[in-house]
């Protein structure tokens, strides 16, 4: 047995689901196999992607390694801090 359950959908497109046997028997299908890539494809694949990567300037570059930089350092100090803290209340507690 299955159900066909409509839906609207942006303003009045419908989408349809189906449940029960229907729905089991798409599942029982194998997939096809995929195809493999040759080592010469992923290279040409790989390059033409970075074409389309937009590299930050220097400046850009500068301040993202700054800020990164300070970020670490912070949560460095933090970690550290409270690393500490529990450190000086464990050890009081049970000395």
């Amino acid at each position: 047995m299955w159900l066909d359950t409509t839906y609207e959908v942006n303003g009045g497109t419908m989408a349809t689901e189906t449940r029960g046997e229907a729905a089991a028997k798409d599942e029982g299908k194998a997939k096809p196999a995929a195809k493999r890539t040759s080592p010469a494809l992923f290279v040409r694949q790989v390059i033409a992607e970075l074409r389309k990567v937009i590299w930050p300037t220097r400046r850009e570059l500068i301040t993202y390694t700054t800020v990164s930089l300070v970020f670490v350092l912070i949560m460095v100090a933090l970690v550290s801090g409270v690393d500490w803290v529990l450190q000086k209340g464990i050890f009081s507690l049970f000395s």
